[in-house]
């Protein structure tokens, strides 16, 4: 693997904005430069490149990155080559070793290499392979599509991965899911005279596998056990790969499996994704949402697809938002959507996904189907079993219409609804004028820290204010910072930190540079302030635990002490003209 050294380096020396230009003209926008985005279609610039930070962000679809990940996002590049790709530009030679010194460890690294060359032993074997070569073109594959998603095959046999992984008992090979021990310790390769699908992440790296048998056989899918790199609740497959589909449709299509995925590409469908052996999770939802505000969950119609479907639904509603759309489409029973599309063509296909019935549709439509809405036990029996799903919307525009067709189909009015379901009563709440907000302590941080990485060494984390998403990525960007032997650019921790649980709010906060970029002395005043804002709130939220703790079971001599030193701490700041209560 390449070493961060050698990454940072790269992102260093080389200038975004001669990068980005070479591909689409730019023009100067005050301090930044400006285009229309390459990867969504729009009238107006929206797209906005940082000479000084050395990131772009779009305003209008959210892409975002570095050097790096434009290379990935434009040209389809996996990570290994789009650094190959800079570095010779650069006259730069990538390190072929000191993959040890990667920031996520020796055994994930170790990990990622094993997988990385198990994915090329794979591609490798499919060139020599009649057999998988044929089935793949029985299916209506070209190579192009092949090579898109790094298709290859396993050839049949027990211990094939012996010719690429000469120590065949290396300790990776188990942990990474390829092969299998018996009771008696003796080895096998897991996917063996299986068509295999490698399922990569948002760096570009395979980090497990989906092999679909070629003739009769069972199961038909076998994926890649759960590993230190892979947790399948949290991946999806295709998803790299449709990047820039996603940008251009705004729309997600999910689908069961990995050969749906690739079919409805080959027809010109790139917007889908299918999930890894397992429902729709939360965190799929999350991380779809975060890149469109549509998606469509297109499933057979028989009862495994409605019940796969149903799944889907329950795990988004508690992530959508009212901007925030869900459909769902239900396939007829002759056809999958590999032979829907194959049989008629994209357009149709897309029609199907264009009209795809509404998450309240389907919610309603469900839970009316199991009870009988001419009597009145079966219109209480339906506010009953849709008493907990409103619960967890968290979308007040759209739980208030269903709560307005529930009422409907069962004969209840609204506010017996509402009360029925333990709902605040939105529509009546009187409107009230919300007190303007002063800006979060922790997203001022983040953005500051992010502006400048030295400052994370003298922020106190414990002065850091209640929990919330901007504190914890604040605390774990601080905690990257804090191990890195020399101090990185924020360039780079945009980099490493791509496609992570912190990505969006990372993003968000970047974006907030370019729109109001700082200087380092007014970043220096932002940050003081900021710092007196903490210690004012530390002290007394820390006071008034205290005097919560004596009131009622007293307290020990050590916090008298400190009770008595915060006592003189809260006078020392009012003292400064510094109040409480200007918290995040």
């Amino acid at each position: 693997m390449i070493p961060e050294s050698f990454i940072q380096d790269l992102l260093h020396r080389v200038d975004i904005v001669d990068l980005i230009d070479g591909y689409v003209p730019l023009k100067k926008a005050g301090a930044n430069y400006a285009a229309c985005c390459p990867f969504h279609n729009e009238k107006s610039p929206s797209f906005t490149v940082s000479p000084t930070k050395q990131f772009y962000h779009c305003f209008g679809c959210g892409a975002h990155g570095t050097a790096i990940r434009f290379l990935m996002e434009y040209s389809g590049q996996g990570f290994v080559d789009a650094v190959k790709d800079l570095a010779g530009r650069m006259g730069m030679t990538v390190p072929e070793e000191a993959g040890r010194q990667r920031h996520d460890g020796p055994r994930t690294t170790e990990l990622t290499e094993v997988m990385g060359k198990a994915a090329q032993y794979f591609f490798d074997q499919l060139k020599q392979s009649d057999k998988a070569k044929d089935y793949l073109k029985r299916r209506g594959l070209t190579g192009e599509i092949a090579l898109k998603f790094r298709i290859g095959y396993a050839p049949d046999g027990w211990q094939n991965l012996q010719a690429s992984f000469p120590n065949y008992n290396a300790p990776e090979l188990l942990t990474a899911g390829l092969v299998i021990e018996n009771d008696q310790g003796r080895r096998y390769d897991r996917f063996r005279d299986r068509v295999m699908f490698p399922i990569i992440n948002q760096k570009g790296e395979v980090i497990a596998f989906g092999g679909r048998v070629i003739d009769q056989g069972e199961p038909k899918y076998l994926n890649s056990p759960e590993t230190p790199l892979f947790e399948k609740g949290r991946e999806l497959f295709g998803l790299p790969q449709a990047r820039q589909a996603l940008r251009e449709k705004n729309t997600v299509i999910v689908v069961e499996g990995y050969m749906d995925v690739v079919a409805l590409a080959q027809h010109g469908v790139g917007n889908a994704v299918a999930t890894l052996g397992t429902a729709t999770t939360a965190t799929h939802v999350q991380k779809l949402l975060r890149q469109v505000d549509r998606i469509v969950y297109c499933f057979d119609g028989d009862a495994a697809g409605r019940k796969a479907a149903w799944r889907g639904l329950e795990n988004s509603l508690e992530t959508l938002a009212d901007n925030k759309s869900i459909g769902f489409v239900f396939l007829p029973p002759e056809h999958d959507p590999d032979s829907y599309v194959r049989e008629l063509g994209r357009e149709a296909f897309e029609s199907m996904i264009d009209r795809a019935m509404p998450l309240s549709d389907f919610l309603l439509k469900e839970l009316a189907s199991h009870c009988d809405l001419t009597t009145s036990e079966g219109k209480s029996k339906l506010v009953y079993e849709a008493k907990p799903l409103i619960q967890r919307l968290s979308t007040p525009l759209l739980r208030l219409q269903l709560v307005k067709r529930l009422a409907e189909a069962s004969g209840f009015s609204q506010g017996e609804v509402e009360r029925l379901c333990d709902l605040k009563p939105v529509a009546r709440a009187a409107p009230a004028r919300a007190p303007r907000q002063a800006p979060s302590l922790a997203r001022t941080l983040l953005r500051l820290v992010l502006h400048r990485p030295d400052l994370a060494s003298r922020l106190p984390l414990n002065w850091l204010p209640a929990d919330s998403v901007e504190t914890r990525t604040l605390r774990r960007l601080c905690e990257q910072i804090g191990r890195e032997a020399s101090l990185p650019s924020s360039t780079l921790l945009l980099e490493r930190l791509y496609g992570s649980d912190d990505d969006a709010v990372l993003k968000a906060a970047a974006a907030s540079l370019l729109q109001r970029p700082l200087g380092d002395e007014e970043a220096e005043l932002e940050f003081s302030g900021a710092l007196a804002r903490l210690e004012v709130n530390w002290v007394e939220q820390e006071f008034r635990r205290l005097q919560q703790k004596a009131a009622s079971i007293g307290l020990d001599a050590e916090e008298k002490h400190e009770f008595v030193h915060l006592l003189q701490e809260r006078e020392r700041l009012r003292k400064a003209g510094l109040a409480a209560g200007s918290g995040d």
